[in-house]
This record gives structure tokens, sequence and C-alpha cells, in this order.
């Protein structure tokens, strides 16, 4: 099995100007790299067929993705629309600022199949593309986004793979994401 990393994911989680929020210590060659030489600990079935998640010691100093919201921190969080390419809209996300994040436990490198990914106008040359990173604590998926699910459920056009809306899904993901949020350096 071939694992690559999409211009999508690596925008995202290497960026040209090292953010604390993404992989740390680590290139994104050296990221793909690891992931093609190192078997995952656990393979978590994704939203759709076209997905998978490998479960992977943190072997960085990456901290985790999210931060739970408490009354003490909620006045750190903050808000506003934006966009995770020029080819999509804008919409509404929150994040902390402010908070730092504990060191991940686990790097969950989320997989789209190769026939996924042409759909969506991506082509790669491997069997399987890197399209976002779970740092997580425990070694189990975060829910995805509310706002990702709707995208996903426009379809590609929008940015998003197609997959219709699975509401107990999306319940599941508000219940997380209003009790926790996104931190930013």
């Amino acid at each position: 099995m071939s694992i690559v990393l999409t211009p999508f994911a690596r925008a995202r989680l290497f960026p040209r100007e090292r953010r604390g929020n993404t992989i740390q210590d680590c290139t994104a060659e050296a990221f793909q790299q690891r992931l093609n030489d190192e078997p995952p600990l656990r393979v978590l079935e994704g939203y759709a067929p076209f997905c998978q998640l490998h479960v992977h010691r943190n072997w960085t100093s990456t901290r985790c993705l999210t931060v739970p919201v408490t009354d003490a921190n909620r006045h750190l969080l903050r808000s506003g629309y934006e966009a995770r390419s020029r080819a999509e809209l804008p919409v509404l996300v929150r994040w902390f600022e402010g908070v730092e994040a504990p060191l991940a436990n686990w790097l969950i490198p989320i997989l789209y199949s190769r026939e996924q990914l042409a759909k969506e106008g991506e082509p790669i040359d491997a069997d399987w593309g890197i399209v976002g990173c779970l740092y997580t604590m425990e070694p189990e998926e975060i829910p995805m986004a509310p706002i990702t699910m709707l995208r996903n459920a426009l379809g590609v056009a929008e940015g998003g793979s197609g997959v219709p809306l699975d509401r107990e899904a999306y319940r599941r993901s508000v219940a997380f994401w209003e009790a926790n949020a996104n931190w930013r350096p």
C-alpha cells in the first residue's frame, strides 16, 4: 500500500509559515515516508468506504488539535469566516487564542482512496492520499466538524466528497464541537 500527501493536506499540515498548531519537528516528506514505512497500530473505518484513518503514536512534539471549552477559558474563544482554499466559500469557524493544547499522544492521518481523490479532481500516484490528520490524546477519531459534514453533503463542486449527511453523526459532531474548539498560537 502506498500513501502520498495531497496538496490540500500539505498546505494545512505543513504550511510555509510554521505554526504551533500544525505538525511539528517533521517535514512533509519525512511524514509521508514514515507513514509508508511504519504500519499503523490500528486502522479505523472512515465516514465512507473510500476513507480510512491510520492510528500512529505521536513521534513529534505536535499538540492536540482541540481543547475542551470550560468556564475558565470560554472568554478566549474567537470566531470568523474562513475558507480552507481559494476555491471554497468562507464558513463560520471558532478557535481559541491564548490557549495551548497538551502534547498529542496520537497522530491519526485521514486517508482517501485514489479513486475518490480522482473524483474530487485531485489525482494521485499512490493507493491512498492523506487529506488531513487528527492530533489526539486517545487513539480514536474525533468527530468531523459539522460544517465539513455539510460541505461533504453539498458535493465535490463545493469542496466536499458527495457523501450524504448522516443526521445522527451530525448530532454527535455538534455535541463534541459545542464542548471543544481548535486553538491557534
